[in-house]
């Protein structure tokens, strides 16, 4: 293959990488004010530059969008890693940034996770990426979180009980006019309460 065919080949998969970054991040953009639900792909394409059939060239179905969105937005918006939280030993302590964390990225995000938590609920293919990315990563944090609680059968079940509301978005939600950090305290203390009774 000559430098130049070489050349053309590279110079044609930036351009197509491009649109396709282009598409994602009017995608994002929409589903971010007015959510995947209400998210036309005529405005995704119009927004992108690009025609209708170019988006789904790139994306042939509702899954493949989301998906890129997705990937995309937790580039932009990591959250935060359960493991840093490990290397605390007090547990308290632990509980208090882990939330204090986590509701800070709940702040940062909430535009989107309460577009796309919302609009779940009516689109199966954005429902299994939630489940596989939020949920699974909440899941992740209560685990790291529940471990250091050292209780076994009601108790147990209690602190998970606790724990779940307290990881969840819409409860950070019915909190939000507290900073953070207050937030945190009073939910954590509904965990160690569990651990407690």
């Amino acid at each position: 293959m000559t430098g130049t065919r070489k050349y053309e080949l590279k110079k044609r998969a930036e351009q197509l990488e491009e649109t396709r970054r282009r598409i994602t991040e009017a995608t994002v953009e929409l589903h971010c004010t007015v959510g995947p639900a209400s998210t036309q792909i005529s405005e995704v394409a119009r927004r992108a530059g690009v025609q209708r059939r170019t988006v789904y060239n790139h994306f042939p179905d509702e899954a493949s969008l989301f998906a890129a969105c997705s990937t995309h937005w937790r580039a932009l918006h990591p959250a935060p890693d359960p493991g840093d939280w490990a290397v605390i030993a007090d547990p308290h302590e632990r509980l208090r940034l882990a939330l204090g964390e986590l509701y800070a990225w709940y702040r940062e995000t909430e535009p989107m996770t309460a577009n796309v938590l919302r609009d779940a609920e009516s689109l199966p293919a954005l429902r299994r990426i939630i489940d596989a990315g939020l949920g699974a990563y909440l899941e992740h944090v209560r685990s790291t979180l529940g471990r250091s609680f050292r209780v076994r059968g009601r108790r147990r079940e209690r602190v998970d009980a606790a724990l779940r509301v307290a990881v969840d978005f819409h409860v950070w939600r019915a909190l939000a006019p507290l900073d953070d950090a207050a937030a945190a305290d009073l939910t954590a203390a509904w965990v160690e309460l569990a651990a407690t009774r």
